[in-house]
Formats: C-alpha cells, sequence, structure tokens
C-alpha cells in the first residue's frame, strides 16, 4: 500500500493533487488530474509523463525516488490549498 498526500488545490477544486510514494519500488508517483493514462513519455532519466486522451500532464512517475527526492521531509510552500491530508492505513487532515 503507498503512503499518500492529498493536496486539494482550493476550497472550488474538487480535483486534488495525490503523492503516493511506492516504497517496494522506490516510485513516487504526483497525480495531477484524475484521469485515465492513454500515453506516457519519459522526459529525463527517471522521470515520466502520463497524458489523457486530451494531451495533458494527468501525472509525473519518478522512478528510484530516493535518489532524487529527499522523502523523509516535504515541504509547501505558498499554495493556495484548502484541505491537506496524509494516508498510510488511516486518514488524518489538517485544515
Amino acid at each position: 500500500m503507498p503512503i499518500q498526500i492529498v493536496v486539494l488545490k482550493d476550497s472550488k477544486s474538487s480535483e486534488p493533487m495525490i503523492f503516493r510514494y511506492y516504497a517496494e519500488t522506490d516510485m513516487l508517483y504526483i497525480q495531477l488530474i484524475d484521469a485515465i493514462s492513454v500515453e506516457s513519455e519519459s522526459v529525463a532519466p527517471n522521470i515520466v509523463f502520463d497524458f489523457n486522451a486530451q494531451a495533458q500532464v494527468i501525472g509525473i512517475e519518478i522512478e528510484d525516488a530516493s535518489k532524487y527526492v529527499d522523502l523523509a521531509k516535504l515541504e509547501v510552500s505558498a499554495l493556495p490549498f484548502a484541505d491537506l491530508i496524509f494516508r498510510k492505513n488511516s486518514r488524518v487532515a489538517l485544515a
């Protein structure tokens, strides 16, 4: 089961941005839009963008994430979010 951080972009948006970390594969996935991926493109070593049918970027996959990202610390700055939710096996919300 991945560890998830859910960021509701603002109080008007029903579409959250979701960060999922899969420890067993060391992959971080950032879901920008909840949609089905129809195409993926490697844009840099270990970085893959997922696209929907309208050619919008819907997600970003970072392979071998712990080599590129300090997973022990998440800093959020100047984002107009409504809620920040952390999930592992249960839900905790900060508002």
